[in-house]
């Protein structure tokens, strides 16, 4: 069993940047793949970034290359997500997922994670 917890979410400027954390228990961290997904009201979870279970490899939503970036620190159980530059319509919960499954690339797909955190908000204001 894999929980999951994010931190670093709040309210910023258009522009501003903001820091996302995603602390994860258990000891097969540094095995899986994780992923960062968004959910704005009224629509779809969408996906935002993943990485690949050693970091080497990473992918992003067309919408957020170039301004946000993946990354994890496998000694500290933590995957990041660094987001610079932010809009208004980047307004949404942000989550956190690792799959069930060990040593993948990083999916864009929602249902190839079975690991979920809670999820944190954030509020870009224009």
């Amino acid at each position: 069993q894999v929980q999951l917890v994010e931190s670093g979410g709040g309210l910023v400027q258009a522009g501003g940047s903001l820091r996302l954390s995603c602390a994860a228990s258990g000891r097969t961290f540094s095995s899986r793949s994780m992923g960062w997904f968004r959910q704005a009201p009224g629509k779809e979870r969408e996906f935002v970034a993943a990485i690949s279970y050693s970091g080497g490899v990473t992918n992003y939503a067309g919408a957020v290359k170039g301004r946000f970036t993946i990354s994890r620190d496998n000694a500290e159980s933590t995957v990041y997500l660094q987001m610079n530059s932010l809009k208004p319509e980047r307004t949404a919960v942000y989550y956190c997922a690792a799959p069930s499954w060990r040593y993948g690339t990083g999916s864009y797909d929602p249902n190839e994670y079975d690991y979920w955190g809670q999820g944190i908000q954030v509020t870009v204001s224009s």
